[in-house]
């Protein structure tokens, strides 16, 4: 069947008609379709990136976690540690003369230890008076109290020569976690 010339341009119009058409709605779609692929990739290498700094920060802070218990097992052994208040007080005693006998110094006197509590932390202060006969002795003490394992801190220090001996008093600082030792108390009262 032959088909005419009208039939013919009314077909090649159709045709024109379906192609504009087609283009018109199928063009916004593919390019919405390119659009969330492009956004889906671009995602994901923002995800990428993402977990690549993730990775770098973990490694930064896995040196940073190592250094920090490194202090705190530096500070685990500056503290004293008991049960009960009075078992932190009697080992800052303890430690104190025991330094000041190897030393060579003799204790004349000791006062009661003084508590200081804030939150989780106490502070014993003890005072301690003491004679020598040499100078040096002292020194001796000062050094070995500055190497102390568990830390004894000087707060106060005086020292006074009467004829050919020394004579002075010393006041150190100890510190402790409070935590735990409450409920110490708590089950002895």
């Amino acid at each position: 069947m032959q088909l005419s010339k009208r039939e013919r341009n009314i077909f090649i119009l159709a045709g024109i008609v379906a192609i504009a058409f087609a283009i018109t709605s199928l063009l916004p779609a593919l390019q919405g379709f390119h659009q969330q692929r492009s956004d889906r990739i671009e995602d994901i290498n923002l995800q990428i990136e993402r977990e690549r700094r993730l990775f770098d920060e973990s490694i930064s802070w896995r040196s940073r976690r190592a250094e920090v218990e490194t202090i705190e097992a530096g500070l685990q052994n500056q503290m004293f540690s008991g049960e009960t208040f009075p078992v932190i007080e009697a080992n800052i005693q303890r430690a104190l003369a025991q330094y000041a006998r190897d030393s060579r110094i003799s204790v004349t006197s000791t006062r009661l230890a003084e508590q200081l509590q804030s939150q989780d932390w106490i502070l014993i202060s003890q005072e301690m008076a003491f004679r020598t006969a040499d100078a040096a002795n002292t020194i001796d003490f000062l050094e070995s109290l500055g190497n102390s394992s568990p830390r004894l801190w000087v707060s106060d220090f005086s020292i006074d020569r009467a004829r050919n001996q020394f004579s002075g008093s010393i006041t150190v600082v100890g510190f402790a976690r409070s935590e735990g030792l409450i409920v110490a108390e708590a089950r002895t009262r």
